[in-house]
């Protein structure tokens, strides 16, 4: 077998091995799911996307935008939501930016954060935050269509 082959070969392994090793969804699973996280009622979700860090310590991360045009703004549903958390146990936590919020679920097992699409986008924009080009165009799009919408993340968290 000639040697191209063979670290072809093996670079796909690894991959293949990654993948799996991230979305197993076992009880130890580095990939939090979508049904563990509290969401107001009525909200739904316009798009989600699993982004995985390979690093040392492999995890990974739901991306999502949701919408509840219930809501007269955006900073409305946003603070639904973290009155929702509060209530439901999760903890206030520092978030990475100024204009976003935390929480970490009980016993740390998990952490949200979240904001309103059009300060997310701002965030994106100066990259102080990283999003898939799939989900900062959905925020777009709640935004032009004045939606009420938030960015959300969920992470594994340090319990």
């Amino acid at each position: 077998m000639c040697r191209r082959t063979l670290v072809g070969l093996v670079a796909a392994a690894a991959a293949v091995a990654l993948l799996t090793g991230c979305g197993s969804g076992g009880s130890d699973s580095r990939t939090p799911r979508l049904s563990q996280l509290p969401l107001v009622p009525g909200a739904r979700v316009v798009a989600q996307q699993t982004t995985c860090d390979p690093g040392a310590h492999a995890y990974c991360a739901l991306q999502l935008v949701v919408v509840d045009d219930r809501y007269n703004t955006s900073d409305d549903l946003v603070e639904s939501e973290h009155t929702l958390l509060l209530a439901k146990q999760w903890s206030g936590a520092t978030a990475d930016t100024g204009g976003e919020h935390a929480a970490d679920s009980p016993g740390h097992k998990l952490r949200v954060t979240y904001a309103t699409t059009s300060k997310e986008l701002f965030a994106v924009t100066l990259s102080f935050v990283k999003r898939t080009k799939a989900i900062a165009r959905a925020m777009s799009h709640t935004m032009f269509a004045r939606q009420s919408a938030m960015s959300m993340m969920l992470e594994v968290g340090s319990g």
